[in-house]
Parts: structure tokens; C-alpha cells; sequence
């Protein structure tokens, strides 16, 4: 297993991501639809990332006034936030 400071970076990373989707994955985890395996799991796919620099560097040019329609393609969680994303909407109705 990942050491814990890596665990952390990791955790971050997955959050910023997130934000930059308009997602919350804490409200997710509350509302139950992210499961706190799912939320593991996906921090665990995150440090297996070969250049989480290359994350860092996408999200340092994100616009936070807007959230982006999709994860960049590099990004090993970009299917969780898209089933997210859409069950997310379908919860609110929209």
C-alpha cells in the first residue's frame, strides 16, 4: 500500500479534480452516492498515476468560475466522475 504522505498527495489530487468537474465528493459520500470504497478505490487509482505532475499542471490552469465538462483522458478516474456526474444530475431531477 501507498505510503500515507503519498495517500494524502493522492486524496488531493482526486479532490481538485473533482472540484474542477463542479463535484463535490464529500456531499457524494453523504448523499450516498459514492461509497467510501469507491472513494478509496479511487485514491488508490490516483497513485497509481504515472505523472500526477501532469495533473497538477491541468488543474493549475483551470478556471474555477466554470467547471469542465469532462476529465482530461490522462486522468485514471475519469469514468467514476463521469457515472458522478450523471448520477448526480439524475438525483437532482435535471
Amino acid at each position: 500500500m501507498p505510503a500515507s504522505r503519498t495517500l494524502h498527495r493522492h486524496a488531493a489530487l482526486l479532490s481538485r479534480m473533482a472540484e474542477s468537474l463542479g463535484l463535490d465528493l464529500s456531499e457524494a459520500l453523504m448523499q450516498g452516492v459514492l461509497a467510501g470504497e469507491d472513494w478509496r478505490n479511487a485514491v488508490l487509482r490516483c497513485t497509481s498515476c504515472e505523472d500526477p505532475e501532469a495533473c497538477l499542471a491541468w488543474l493549475a490552469g483551470f478556471d474555477s468560475a466554470a467547471p469542465l465538462p469532462t476529465a482530461p483522458e490522462m486522468c485514471r478516474n475519469a469514468g467514476l466522475f463521469d457515472t458522478l456526474r450523471r448520477e448526480t444530475v439524475a438525483g437532482d431531477g435535471k
